[in-house]
């Protein structure tokens, strides 16, 4: 080795040694983090979370971009990152210096480019779960792995900052205008639908019209046959608009059976609300159930049951009778 070569590593700046070494391991660290949130929606279970917001928020129709979780986006963009920060580094030996040098400045620019529109994107995130759930809500809906994966993000664009000496500053600065100017709109494209009514699809909806969930399975002769009977024999659901797991319970009846339905609506800013009843029931319910008084919670002839069912359940809990052959399963 050089005494040149040993002289540039002592007077680099230990944050461009480091650089990569620093960028790879947070979105290493990103990808654990979106990557249990991908498993937790493909496997349907809830997220370990402090508060009830993490689920709520990663339950919600802003959490679903073309049909697939958000957090799988998620995952691919931290492994793209840390593959582009630790792929320099795999090419060792003198005679491969020019390669590196040359996937060095390529991968640089694409750090650049990936943490800009990352950061714009959680940025845009950061603020839906402000304004749409904490605001309406309170502190409970706080969504930690969001928070996470929003100082992940940016971490990301300040490490590519400051990671190394870049040569045309004015060049990067017009390159991350363009591309946080294509993340913005397109950001703000996907998202557009959210939150609007859908033609043919039973919305679930607060008092000011913000659809929450869309519901578009059909129901078979069953499902509306046991939404019927539930109904005629006095059975109640007690539900939140912004509760997911009452959104899967009404999803298991489909549209049809919707209208039949005997839900009565909790949440004080919730369409036709009863908060009231909810009130006077929660006590009842508590007592019984010798635990808090959650959503949904059913009340089938005196009896309160907590937490969603299977429509096979619900059928035997309330004497139905009828056909059986249900489409939807949980």
């Amino acid at each position: 080795m050089s005494k040149g070569l040993v002289s540039r590593r002592r007077t680099a700046p230990w944050m461009h040694r480091w650089s990569r070494p620093l960028i790879g391991g947070v979105a290493i660290l990103g990808a654990l983090n979106t990557a249990y949130l991908t498993i937790t929606r493909f496997t349907n279970t809830e997220t370990a979370c402090p508060t009830g917001g993490c689920e709520q928020v990663l339950s919600s129709p802003y959490a679903t971009v073309f049909g697939l979780p958000l957090a799988l986006f998620g995952l691919v963009a931290y492994i793209s990152m840390a593959i582009f920060a630790f792929a320099p580094l795999a090419i060792q030996g003198d005679q491969q210096k020019e390669l590196r040098s040359k996937l060095e400045n390529w991968t640089w620019l694409l750090l650049f480019a990936g943490s800009t529109a990352m950061l714009i994107f959680s940025g845009y995130l950061i603020s839906i779960m402000v304004t749409k759930f904490v605001m309406p809500f309170g502190v409970k809906a706080i969504c930690y792995y969001c928070i996470a994966s929003a100082v992940f993000a940016l971490s990301l664009f300040i490490l590519t900052l400051l990671g190394r000496a870049w040569d045309d500053v004015g060049q990067l600065f017009f390159t991350g205008i363009i591309v946080g100017m294509v993340t913005l709109v397109g950001t703000l494209a996907i998202f557009a639908p959210v939150g609007k009514p859908v033609a043919d699809a039973y919305n679930i909806a607060s008092s000011s019209g913000q659809v929450f969930f869309t519901i578009k399975d059909t129901s078979g002769e069953s499902e509306r046959q046991l939404a019927r009977h539930l109904k005629q024999t006095g059975a109640k659901m007690y539900s939140a608009y912004w509760c997911p797991h009452c959104y899967q319970q009404k999803k298991l009846f489909g549209v049809e059976a919707l209208n039949d339905l005997p839900a009565v609506e909790c949440a004080s800013d919730g369409k036709n609300n009863q908060t009231a009843v909810c009130q006077e029931v929660a006590a009842r319910a508590e007592k019984q159930l010798g635990q808090g008084f959650g959503f949904p919670t059913w009340e089938i002839n005196g009896k309160f049951y907590s937490g969603q069912a299977a429509l096979q359940e619900l059928a035997d809990r309330s004497g139905y009778t009828g056909p059986r052959s249900f489409k939807n399963t949980l």
